[in-house]
């Protein structure tokens, strides 16, 4: 695969950071105001992917490549996994339990890498994740309650979730396609096993307002582009883990959660002390020092490969 340009590369995480935040803010309307049923929601998102990525292979911005199904089923049950456990984690723990357990998301990336992948990271990158660690505590001090089903549900959704993020990457590289070609695989299978589940996790979503036809229209609408604008997060999401790293787009993650407090405060006017500003500071400090060391990183890199190649 060719390698992504710095410009790519930034115009890429700036595509998914402004899709991510617009789809945690349609999706907290459609859930607060109507309650939509979330893992249907999901399987919505996926299946609009899905459609998303046949029309694009249709008009040839793409050309699909055959990929064996049994190696992308575990792509696809860790999605599910993944997917799983976040909304357990979420109805069994606090808000800010929750968003305290998902920042292990990145050092559980580091030991599968390390450990199984033959992947090394540097010790200034991995001390990023510190500030980064007790800014999003800060931000979250004042919601935070531990129990031990809470706790199980999470620490399984950091592990699904971190073998997702690293498969993602891992499949691009050794399949040799790119971001589209992977999730037009994947976005179907993981999109018909949610839809298998949902009458046993989601028994009453067909009543939901009495019945599908019944729903409101501008509710009806929301969740379309909800749907569109999860097209854009899926592809991003690939296609930046795919060119950077899992532990890349963790850390673009955790400035989409400072951002989205931000406007959260802006939007909704959702409560934001002194304390949270403090640990959003914190936090996007750890972010722009990790940003800082990987470009310095690269940079020796490439000053490296020149010399080697004259060797």
């Amino acid at each position: 695969m060719e390698k992504p340009t710095h410009t790519s590369v930034s115009l890429g995480l700036l595509a998914n950071v402004c899709s991510s935040i617009a789809i945690i803010l349609i999706n907290k309307w459609i859930y607060t105001q109507y309650g939509f049923p979330n893992v249907t929601l999901t399987c919505i998102h996926l299946f609009v992917t899905s459609l998303g990525l046949f029309a694009c292979e249709r008009a040839d911005v793409f050309q699909s490549k055959h990929l064996p199904l049994k190696k992308m089923l575990p792509l696809a049950l860790t999605f599910c996994g993944f997917v799983a456990f976040t909304n357990l984690s979420l109805e069994t723990n606090t808000v800010g339990t929750y968003q305290i357990m998902k920042t292990m998301t990145t050092p559980c990336i580091i030991i599968i890498q390390e450990r199984f992948y033959a992947r090394s990271f540097s010790t200034q990158v991995k001390l990023t994740m510190i500030p980064i660690a007790i800014g999003v505590f800060l931000n979250s001090f004042y919601d935070v309650k531990f129990n031990l089903l809470g706790i199980i549900y999470a620490s399984l959704g950091v592990f699904v979730t971190s073998l997702y993020q690293v498969w993602v990457g891992e499949k691009q590289h050794e399949f040799q396609v790119n971001s589209m070609q992977l999730l037009y695989y994947q976005a179907p299978l993981s999109s018909a096993m949610l839809f298998v589940v949902i009458p046993f996790v989601e028994p009453d979503v067909w009543s939901f307002h009495g019945a599908l036809g019944e729903w409101p229209i501008h509710v009806i609408g929301m969740v379309l582009l909800s749907g569109v604008v999860a097209f854009m997060v899926n592809l991003s999401i690939f296609w930046v883990i795919g060119n950077t790293s899992a532990v890349t787009y963790n850390m673009v993650g955790h400035l989409k959660f400072c951002l989205t407090v931000v406007l959260g405060f802006l939007l909704f006017h959702d409560p934001i002390s002194m304390l949270q500003l403090l640990g959003i500071l914190l936090t996007l400090s750890g972010v722009i020092l990790y940003t800082h060391i990987k470009l310095k990183e690269q940079k020796s890199m490439a000053v490296k490969l020149p010399m080697s190649t004259k060797e």
